[in-house]
């Protein structure tokens, strides 16, 4: 890689403070490397993807998405059907992705490990979903949800955010427990050809593409990966609060197995509607989107993802 944009966020993480510092670290071994790199400052909603969207027409070769999963999605969206490589510099509060591609630590550690990564192509998801003014799609890298895990997201303030980290996911995770309804809805699940979709009602809905989501969640979801092209999906068939708060446990236990009201699937699309007239939010890769009806999908040899040399994501 010889030309790469870097993208940042300044308000995100809980160390924001020493954003700057960070970012000439990481310019710093890029340079050092022989890599002609420049940083961009995305400051309102939106510039992030103008930014990527400008290092593609310039035909960077690689762009670093410095910040957590939500700066990833953002960058995600101009790279997906291009040749420019998305590399990840985790800053975020949550760093998902980069957790499953090993890029811990110190942000110049991870831009070491990327100065020789391989560019590899893989497949993304893909939610299409209703906003505001009509349906709109996006893509995603993480995970795309339906149900408590986009209310949570709905729930997560800024300032708090920078402020508590992931103690704050914890705090409203356990808000939603103790008081959400869990209200059902339906999904729909492709066949691929083999008899007719399936249709059940459930409260929660979890596509994963990735293998681990690092600390207490690694190997959530059996068999995910950003190689598939499939969707790997959790379904709460349940509104029990204490189906769902054992599945946790087990899940941070790593002794997690599935059954008839908590069941992994493994298919191509689901299609997802309200019942009863709620409106049930949607997010992807931590950022809310909108709410129902939507439908999940993969888009196969979709973008080229840096990965280190030695991971296995």
């Amino acid at each position: 890689m010889d030309r790469v944009a870097l993208i940042y966020n300044p308000a995100s993480g809980q160390y924001s403070a020493g954003r700057k510092a960070a970012i000439d670290e990481v310019l710093g071994v890029l340079r050092a490397a022989g890599v002609e790199a420049d940083a961009f400052v995305s400051e309102t909603v939106g510039s992030a993807e103008e930014y990527a969207k400008q290092a593609v027409r310039e035909g960077r070769d690689a762009i670093l998405a410095c910040g957590g999963d939500g700066t990833v999605h953002a960058v995600l969206q101009s790279v997906v059907g291009t040749e420019t490589a998305l590399g990840v510099i985790p800053l975020g509060t949550a760093n998902a992705l980069a957790a499953n591609l090993g890029l811990v630590g110190s942000p110049a550690k991870a831009a070491r490990k990327l100065v020789d990564a391989v560019p590899t192509r893989i497949p993304v998801g893909r939610i299409h979903f209703q906003n505001g003014t009509g349906p709109d799609s996006r893509y995603f890298l993480v995970a795309a949800g339906v149900g408590a895990d986009a209310l949570l997201m709905s729930r997560m303030e800024p300032g708090l955010k920078r402020k508590l980290g992931y103690a704050l996911y914890v705090i409203e995770a356990f808000k939603i427990w103790a008081t959400h309804p869990f209200p059902l809805f339906e999904a729909s699940f492709s066949s691929n050809g083999h008899g007719p979709d399936r249709v059940t009602q459930v409260s929660q809905l979890l596509a994963v593409r990735i293998r681990s989501f690092g600390g207490m969640l690694n190997q959530f979801v059996p068999g995910a990966t950003l190689h598939s092209d499939a969707l790997h999906l959790i379904a709460f068939g349940t509104r029990s609060r204490l189906h769902y708060f054992n599945f946790l446990l087990a899940a941070v236990a790593g002794r997690h197995t599935f059954a008839k009201n908590i069941e992994l699937v493994e298919t191509a699309t689901v299609d997802c509607r309200a019942i009863n007239g709620d409106t049930l939010y949607v997010e992807a890769d931590g950022e809310v989107l909108g709410h129902l009806p939507a439908r999940m999908e993969t888009v196969p040899d979709a973008m080229n993802l840096l990965v280190p040399r030695g991971a296995e994501p």
